[in-house]
């Protein structure tokens, strides 16, 4: 808590010309970025191949945004949980599975030629976790043959990005500086864009398509592939409600199974920040 109270009194303390604060300000600075998997989501995902299910309840909160003419800059958090369920009989749903994101981050966001162009910094800290819905009290064993193991790593990464209109590009650089399994590649690199259709959007709701292409590896780098393509009611660039048709490919994107490639297609309802 000490450290906290001297982060934010040094936030305080930032002064420049014509700087305002606002305080825990309702809306992000930077807008999540949507086919990237590491961002908040509040909802279910269904997988349509697969007896797979995910149960996301994430949030990010800015704390506080320096605003000076055609600039924010940001400082946050972030609290996020990914978890893998299965279903059974009697509308029962064993947690197979969980991933727990914890950290901060701090955004700058600027207005360039009515276009926007900003950053986002993040150091964060994930752990994972078998659940008791794996294990099998019948075999008395895990299910699947994988037992629980130690998966952590805490993390920096840093997403410029560019938009024009509503499409937006980025790139993205991450440094794994501590890792359980140590066999896991450190480096992380992305590269995505999201675009909201306005040109067809209502009142009611904007149709939107993301993209993301994870470069990370074990022994080896391989690609992580993200597509996914929907429609959000709400404003395109505010909180709302999304409906989306997603495919994954790849490694998987629980820490526990972090050596299983998968490949599947779902769809996911979720309360978009």
């Amino acid at each position: 808590m000490r450290k906290i109270s001297v982060i934010l009194l040094l936030i305080s303390s930032i002064s420049f010309s014509q700087q305002t604060k606002n305080w825990f300000p309702s809306e992000l600075n930077i807008q999540p970025f949507t086919a990237n998997f590491i961002e908040p989501k509040a909802g279910f995902v269904f997988g349509l191949d697969e007896n797979k299910i995910r149960l996301d309840v994430g949030t990010s909160k800015d704390i506080v945004h320096l605003i000076n003419q055609n600039f924010t800059i940001s400082f946050g958090v972030d609290l996020f949980t990914y978890t893998r369920l299965r279903s059974t009989n009697n509308f029962k749903f064993p947690v197979e599975t969980i991933d727990y994101l914890f950290g901060l981050n701090a955004g700058y966001k600027k207005i360039v030629c009515e276009n926007e162009i900003g950053l986002r910094f993040r150091f964060s800290h994930i752990s994972a976790h078998l659940v008791d819905g794996q294990y099998d009290e019948q075999e008395s064993e895990w299910r699947d043959g994988r037992n629980p193991f130690v998966f952590s790593k805490e993390f920096v990464e840093i997403f410029p990005y560019y938009r024009i209109n509503s499409f937006r590009f980025y790139a993205g650089l991450t440094y794994v500086f501590h890792i359980i399994p140590e066999n896991i590649k450190k480096g992380i690199y992305q590269v995505g864009f999201d675009y909201y259709a306005l040109p067809i959007a209502t009142d009611l709701f904007t149709p939107f398509v993301a993209y993301d292409f994870k470069l990370n590896g074990i022994e080896t780098y391989s690609g992580n592939n993200i597509i996914t393509a929907g429609v959000k009611f709400g404003k395109w660039n505010k909180k709302g409600f999304s409906i989306h048709f997603t495919y994954i490919s790849g490694k998987s994107v629980h820490g526990e199974y972090y050596d299983l490639s998968e490949n599947y297609t779902n769809i996911g309802f979720n309360l978009d920040l």
